[in-house]
């Protein structure tokens, strides 16, 4: 009995972290630029009992000898799902998408410790927000700079009119006076999405051991005329809210089957107690 309540408990356990990410999943359902993860389970180790001490009683056996008895599940891994997400027309000047899964925004993000640091992002929802100088800077929804291919903080007059997307990434604001001022956003292609941490708010890190060109490149040059961007749209999240609930109640049945394992096991276990010689 103690070896079903072993395999029950561990399993319940992984099964509860499954909830928590299907959780997660459905909350950011209409989270602008959200990528959906899915889990993935696989048996923990087996352990074998070579029960048959004698080689010659086992001619003809096509099954491993002994008995191997489990000792539950894991959630393996978590996979981040790069699957382009459905696009919502909003006529928007601030407002760009990616149409190609792997192309990210790069943002400069302020740690608590006031150290800068690069992170990435699928929410093209920009604003221009003032600063010092009659300048305003352009920033994601949350405030954080967006940077150019330079590594460098986006910044326009305030007097600018418009600001008009232009192919390869370039952003040109026009001003009263009838000129214009261009910049390139800076945009990542992941090569290792599983690499990428999510950091919430829509943004994503990479371990600092793990930025390089294996990792991820930064489109430029000739590179640039892969960026596909839209303006005026805003990519929404890859969650299948359907599928999610389909998972969630399988993720359900199998927590109460587990829990119901270990109910039965305590159960017989009383009654083994209970009897008397």
């Amino acid at each position: 009995m103690n070896r079903v309540l072993l395999n029950a408990s561990n399993t319940m356990n992984q099964l509860q972290q499954q909830l928590d990410l299907i959780g997660h999943n459905i909350a950011n359902v209409d989270t602008v630029g959200y990528k959906n993860r899915r889990g993935t389970f696989q048996e923990l180790l087996a352990q074998q009992y070579n029960n048959q001490p004698l080689q010659r009683y086992e001619g003809g056996r096509n099954t491993p000898e002994g008995i191997r008895i489990g000792v539950g599940a894991k959630l393996a891994q978590t996979q981040l799902q790069l699957t382009q997400g459905s696009m919502k027309p909003t006529e928007r000047m601030l407002d760009f998408a990616f149409t190609t899964e792997d192309q990210f925004f790069a943002v400069q993000y302020t740690s608590e410790t006031g150290q800068e640091e690069v992170r990435y992002t699928r929410n093209g929802s920009l604003y221009l927000s003032p600063i010092n100088n009659n300048e305003v800077m352009l920033v994601n929804s949350e405030g954080h700079p967006v940077l150019n291919t330079a590594g460098e903080t986006i910044v326009f007059p305030d007097s600018i009119t418009e600001v008009q997307l232009q192919p390869g990434g370039t952003v040109t604001a026009s001003l009263p006076n009838g000129g214009a001022i261009a910049s390139e956003l800076a945009v990542a292609q992941i090569i290792r999405p599983q690499l990428l941490q999510a950091m919430g708010g829509s943004l994503f890190a990479l371990p600092a051991e793990n930025i390089g060109e294996d990792a991820l490149t930064y489109l430029q040059g000739a590179g640039r005329n892969a960026i596909s961007l839209q303006q005026g749209m805003l990519e929404q999240s890859n969650v299948d809210l359907a599928n999610e609930m389909t998972n969630l109640t399988i993720a359900q049945r199998s927590y109460q089957f587990n829990a119901r394992s270990i109910q039965m096991a305590d159960q017989m276990m009383g009654l083994v107690n209970g009897l008397k010689s």
